[in-house]
């Protein structure tokens, strides 16, 4: 049986099915809040955006780290909703504590023990995203990690592995959702937006990830994906994100599952 995650008062567990969205990275006012209010008034429950970001090149948009966290306060305001960024060193927890109310660990840091013990000190969830290269039982060591340490508030999140993928960004594992919701307690999201690289592959990954047995979904979210100063190639406009919410609410009947709400 799948634990229950609260993440403030949304419920992350059997029976309920949570969409976190929102920008890969937090620019300005302007895009961060009106993508917040519109993708909550489309039924995702949880809002994402990153503030300290991680990326291959390092020429490239790093995030506004600190200067976010006043944007983060005004969407809580505004929207009134709970919020998810990465955490990518363990000299962030403090820092970014006061606005969060679940830490992702990304796919390069699964491997960060330090980072690991560090928040397993605290209570606050944690979305811990599969190395792109990890195998399943590595993965589910890292979990351990956290929840020897005494959190327990742990949801895994497969965003895809790197295999022979050809014209996508990552091979998306549904399988390992399917087995793992047979094997164990956490429960488990899907990001399809990583785990393709391709808006138009979205609403199919998603759909499936509704039929492996996925506890939710997050999703890259933006105005305008042309102009995002991170993996705009990879976001769903507004129209699209309102489209995929239409599209998933009939597999959601499927499988006995109805949208969480804050």
């Amino acid at each position: 049986m799948t634990r229950t995650v609260n993440i403030g008062p949304v419920s992350v567990g059997p029976s309920s099915f949570a969409v976190i969205a929102g920008p890969c990275s937090i620019e300005s006012a302007e895009q961060f809040l009106p993508t917040a209010e519109f993708v909550q008034q489309q039924g995702a429950s949880i809002v994402r955006g990153g503030i300290f970001k991680m990326r291959t090149e390092p020429g490239t948009f790093q995030g506004l780290g600190e200067k976010a966290f006043e944007l983060v306060r005004r969407m809580k305001d505004q929207v009134k909703a709970p919020f998810i960024a990465e955490v990518t060193d363990p000299r962030q927890i403090d820092t970014l504590m006061p606005i969060v109310d679940c830490f992702q660990v990304g796919s390069r840091n699964m491997y960060n023990y330090e980072l690991l013990k560090e928040l397993g000190q605290y209570k606050v969830p944690v979305l811990l995203k599969r190395g792109f290269s990890a195998l399943i039982k590595e993965w589910l060591k890292a979990a351990d990690y956290l929840i020897k340490g005494g959190n327990e508030n742990v949801i895994l999140c497969e965003r895809g592995i790197r295999a022979f993928e050809g014209p996508l960004r990552n091979t998306l594992d549904l399988a390992s959702v399917a087995y793992l919701k047979q094997t164990q307690e956490l429960p488990i999201f899907v990001d399809p937006s990583h785990g393709t690289g391709r808006p138009d592959l979205i609403p199919a990954m998603a759909r499936a990830a509704i039929a492996a047995g996925a506890d939710g979904i997050m999703v890259e979210v933006h105005p305008d994906p042309s102009k995002a100063l991170s993996d705009g190639f990879q976001a769903l406009n507004f129209d699209d994100f309102q489209a995929l919410m239409d599209q998933i609410q009939p597999y959601l009947q499927l499988a006995n599952r109805k949208l969480s709400h804050g």
